[in-house]
């Protein structure tokens, strides 16, 4: 499916709302914290910590602005903008910082900042920041207090064990405590039966608590929670067999609601023990976290994801070839990567823009997606450059050099047929183009034990550079022997 193209009036908006986000940030200007959402989430710089609290993303970005108070130059390097619905618009950045100080070394590294914009009301405001700056550069104290996220998380299972031992104990001061919060809170017997849930889950998911106390926990989620939930379980049961005690357990697993929808839930669980240390039940708290949930998700499309194609990217290529070379280690079976060219899509381009030619990458990755098995990879490696990744080939490798090119063969007749793209734009009369477009294939068939990851991609390169050369719309394989 083809990415929304931003319009001209959001991507001016847009654009001169990013410009006076990073003039604010250069100038350590306080203003620049009325552009977060309250909804706001965000990753500190070059760590994996996600803060979801905005008055502790405030708090961070005025350190920031306290540790270099002085104005910094912000040198950029490269800028894009996607839309990924009519009210949410991501913009990525990659920058130098050039801090007040002589011969920083934080001036010579690349940094990448994510901003996702959304509309609220008649303003666009900030739900989502990233920036990615080389890890061995944030020092702890400093701008991104990791240590101090951690110390909360620890805060937090502190006092959710302290206050739960409190309502064990004064089964009204429980209630009492409970019936206002907002996380919901619950306890079960040893057999996973809800025996108390706080009024707040009928808030979440509709389910008064009379509907709940009695039941399976499992019923409290859907087929994916379930599974979450006996991986955590088992978890625990392990643990116990070896003589270990595990304190709060977490997870995130999505719940049924009442109305048929799911939410997403943080839960935090511990055990509960008799004198002797047996195990009579468990108790926690279970957040809701589905907009976070939801942003992480959007977060991670984006890194792995090619936004036009919604093909996997280089980067999730990469992880899927060592997976397969993984695979072709442990069972002895070959593996073959190809590079896939369009002979024909400059002059399509050329003639009638990047919009029609958006139109034929498209087309082309689902022609290429409808060749391969669901277990192989296709993913957009670059411009009109495509990789075709087949995994769990035969062990014999005349057979696998067979398999291989049956299949490329299946990819470079599919390609060639004629495209019809269909024109539909909000300032034009529909209309159709018509256009032929072929393609040179190289392939490499390999092991896992005679091959690297880098070597594998060059050899299949090469090979495609070699079809070209033959005439286009034509299939070369790279042997072994002739690797150089």
């Amino acid at each position: 499916m083809a990415s929304i193209m931003p319009s001209s009036d959001r991507q001016l908006k847009i654009r001169a709302l990013f410009d006076e986000y990073i003039e604010l940030y250069a100038a350590r200007d306080d203003r620049l914290t009325t552009f977060f959402s309250e909804d706001f989430c965000g990753y500190t710089g070059g760590g994996s910590v996600l803060v979801t609290d905005r008055d502790e993303w405030v708090r961070i970005t005025r350190q920031d602005f306290a540790e270099v108070p002085e104005r910094i130059r912000i040198e950029m390097r490269d800028i894009s903008m996607q839309d990924l619905s009519e009210h949410v618009v991501s913009v990525t950045a990659f920058f130098n910082i050039h801090l007040p100080v002589p011969d920083h070394v934080l001036a010579r590294e690349v940094a990448r900042l994510t901003l996702i914009f959304r509309l609220e009301g008649e303003s666009w405001k900030i739900v989502h920041s990233g920036i990615s700056i080389p890890y061995h550069l944030v020092l702890d104290g400093e701008v991104y207090p990791l240590k101090n996220l951690q110390e909360r998380n620890r805060e937090l299972e502190a006092l959710v064990e302290e206050r739960t031992r409190t309502l064990n104990e004064r089964e009204s001061f429980y209630r009492l405590l409970t019936e206002d919060a907002m996380d919901v809170i619950w306890r079960a017997d040893n057999e996973l039966r809800i025996t108390y849930i706080s009024p707040s889950d009928e808030r979440l998911r509709g389910y008064k608590a009379d509907e709940v106390v009695g039941h399976h926990v499992l019923e409290l989620f859907d087929e994916e929670g379930a599974v979450i939930v006996m991986e955590a379980w088992h978890k625990r049961q392990e643990a116990e067999r070896e003589g270990k005690r595990l304190g709060f357990v977490s997870f995130e697993a999505p719940h049924r609601c009442k109305n048929g929808s799911v939410i997403w839930g943080e839960v935090f669980s511990k055990a509960m023990r008799d004198e002797s240390g047996k195990i009579t039940g468990y108790h926690g708290i279970t957040r809701e976290i589905t907009t976070r949930k939801q942003m992480q998700d959007q977060v991670r499309q984006l890194a792995f994801y090619d936004t036009l194609t919604q093909l996997p990217n280089r980067r999730l290529l990469s992880d899927r070839l060592s997976q397969v070379l993984a695979a072709s280690k442990r069972f002895g079976r070959h593996g073959a990567l190809m590079f896939v060219d369009l002979d024909n899509f400059k002059p399509l381009n050329d003639k009638y823009g990047h919009f029609v030619g958006d139109l034929l990458l498209v087309e082309a990755a689902n022609r290429l997606k409808a060749c391969v098995r669901e277990m192989d990879t296709v993913a957009r490696f670059g411009g009109d450059e495509f990789v075709v990744m087949l995994g769990e080939l035969d062990a014999d490798r005349t057979k696998s050099i067979a398999q291989a090119k049956a299949v490329a063969e299946k990819i470079r007749l599919r390609l060639s047929a004629t495209y019809h793209l269909n024109i539909v734009h909000e300032r034009m009369a529909e209309s159709s183009v018509e256009h032929h477009c072929s393609a040179s294939i190289g392939v490499f068939v390999f092991l896992d034990h005679e091959d690297s990851p880098d070597d594998i991609l060059k050899w299949a390169d090469k090979a495609m550079y070699q079809a070209k050369a033959a005439g286009r719309n034509t299939i070369r394989f790279h042997e072994a022997d002739d690797a150089a």
